[in-house]
C-alpha cells in the first residue's frame, strides 16, 4: 500500500528514523555500563518494543494494563513507575504469579504500609522502589528527607524473605523539559543523579539492600556527562522524539519519526486557512510547546513525504477539523487543493499516538511495509 490509499488521518511511523534514534541512546549510554529501561508508555506496541530490545529485557511501564500486554509478548522484568495504589495490589499480585518481576514504586508511609500489610498477609515477595523527589518536579520525596527511612522501615519491617522489600530509588527529572539550554540540561542531568544517589545511600547507611538507582527523562538521558552510582536510564519518546523535544535541542526535526497523515478537505482563503480533517482528536490537545522559544501551534505541517513545509504550522484545532496557516503571516499560506496529504509532527509524542490504534510503517517514503497495533487505556 501507498499513504495515499490511507484513510485519513492515521498515524505514520518512520521506521528508518525510529531505528536510528535507538541506536544513538544506546551509544550514547554504553560507556556508562547502565542497563536501559525503556519506558514503553511511548510505543504500547510490541513490534516497537522489540526494535529496543527483545522480550525479556527490562521495562518501564505506566499502567497495569501495560504491565498485562508485555508480560502477554514476552517480557517479565516490568517497573510500574507510577505510584501504586491500594486497589491495584491485587493486579500487581496477578501479574506476578504469572511470572512477571514486577517492581512498585510509592513516596509515602500510608503506601509502604498497605503495600506491606498486602504482601505479608499474600505471602507475596514484591520488590519496591521508593520516589526521590530531585527537581520539584512532581511526586517523591527529597534525597535527605527524614520519611525517606521512615518509608523504608514501613517496608523492612515485615520483610521476612516474602514481603515487600527495599530494591532501592527513583527519580525522574522532569523539569529537564523546562530547560532552555543544553548546559542546563546537564546540569539537570547531574542533579537527578547525585539526588538520587544520595538517597541510595541513606537507604543502605540504614541497614537497606537498595541496590536499584534509577533515573531518567529523554532530555538528561542524552545530555548526562557522569552516571556513577546509577544502575539504570529510563527514558520513553526518544524513541519517536517530537517537537518539544526538537525545541529543547536534543533531536532534529528529521529525527522526528511519528507524524499523523491528514487530507485539506476545504480553504478559509480571506482567513489564509487551510482546513484539514486532523483535528485534536487526531493530534491531541498537547500545547507543549506553547512555552518554548518556538510554538509549534499544533504541530509543525509537512508533506506526504515527511518534508517540512516552510512556516506553516497546525495553528489550532477542533476535535475533527484542523486549521493550518503560515505561522507569521496568513497571507503567505499557500492554497493546497483540496485533497492534498500532509503529515503533521506532533507536539508531544505520547500524547499523539495515544490517539491511535495502529502505525502505518514506512521506511523514509510514502510504501507502507507493515501495519503495527497499538493499544490504549487502562
Amino acid at each position: 500500500m501507498q499513504l495515499h490509499e490511507l484513510e485519513t488521518p492515521a498515524l505514520i511511523l518512520d521506521r528508518l528514523a525510529m531505528d536510528r534514534n535507538i541506536a544513538r541512546l544506546r551509544g550514547r549510554l554504553a560507556p556508562f555500563g547502565v542497563t536501559l529501561r525503556p519506558h514503553v508508555k511511548t510505543n504500547k506496541s510490541a513490534d516497537v518494543s522489540r526494535r529496543i530490545g527483545a522480550p525479556g529485557t527490562p521495562i518501564t511501564v505506566s499502567t497495569l494494563k501495560e504491565a498485562e500486554y508485555f508480560l502477554e509478548h514476552g517480557w517479565t522484568d516490568i517497573l510500574y513507575a507510577v505510584g501504586i495504589a491500594p486497589s491495584k495490589l491485587p493486579h500487581v499480585e496477578r501479574l506476578a504469579r504469572r511470572g512477571a518481576r514486577i517492581t512498585v514504586l510509592l513516596d509515602n508511609v500510608e503506601s509502604a504500609a498497605a503495600v506491606a500489610a498486602y504482601c505479608a498477609a499474600h505471602r507475596l515477595r514484591l520488590p519496591v522502589l521508593i520516589e526521590v523527589d530531585t527537581d520539584g518536579h512532581r511526586a517523591g520525596i527529597k534525597p535527605d528527607d527524614a520519611e525517606l527511612l521512615e518509608v523504608a522501615a514501613v517496608l523492612a519491617r515485615n520483610d521476612d524473605g516474602e514481603g515487600a522489600w527495599v530494591a532501592g530509588v527513583l527519580t525522574h527529572a522532569g523539569a529537564s523539559y523546562d530547560c532552555r539550554s543544553a548546559a542546563a540540561i546537564e546540569a539537570m542531568a547531574e542533579q537527578e543523579r547525585a539526588g538520587a544517589v544520595r538517597a541510595a545511600q541513606r537507604l543502605r547507611a540504614a541497614g537497606h539492600a537498595a541496590p536499584v538507582v534509577s533515573v531518567g527523562s529523554t532530555p538528561t538521558a542524552h545530555f548526562v556527562r557522569a552516571l556513577d552510582g546509577v544502575t539504570e536510564v529510563r527514558a520513553g519518546v526518544f524513541v519517536f522524539f517530537d517537537l518539544v523535544m526538537h525545541g529543547l535541542g536534543v533531536c532534529a526535526v528529521e529525527d522526528i519519526a511519528l507524524s499523523v497523515l491528514c487530507t485539506v478537505i476545504g480553504h478559509q482563503r480571506e482567513k489564509g486557512w487551510l482546513i484539514t480533517d486532523a483535528g485534536w482528536m487526531a493530534m491531541s490537545r498537547d500545547r507543549g510547546t506553547a512555552k518554548q522559544p518556538v510554538d509549534q501551534g499544533y504541530g509543525m505541517v509537512c508533506d506526504v513525504e515527511g518534508r517540512p513545509l516552510p512556516d506553516l504550522v497546525m495553528a489550532d484545532a477542533n476535535q475533527e477539523h484542523g486549521t493550518i496557516r503560515h505561522r507569521s503571516d496568513p497571507a503567505a499560506t499557500p492554497m493546497l487543493p483540496v485533497g492534498t496529504l500532509l503529515r503533521i509532527l506532533p507536539n508531544h509524542a505520547c500524547a499523539t499516538a495515544a490517539q491511535h490504534g495502529a502505525y502505518a510503517v514506512v521506511a523514509g517514503g510514502t510504501d507502507i511495509e507493515a501495519t503495527w497495533p497499538r493499544f490504549g487505556g487502562w
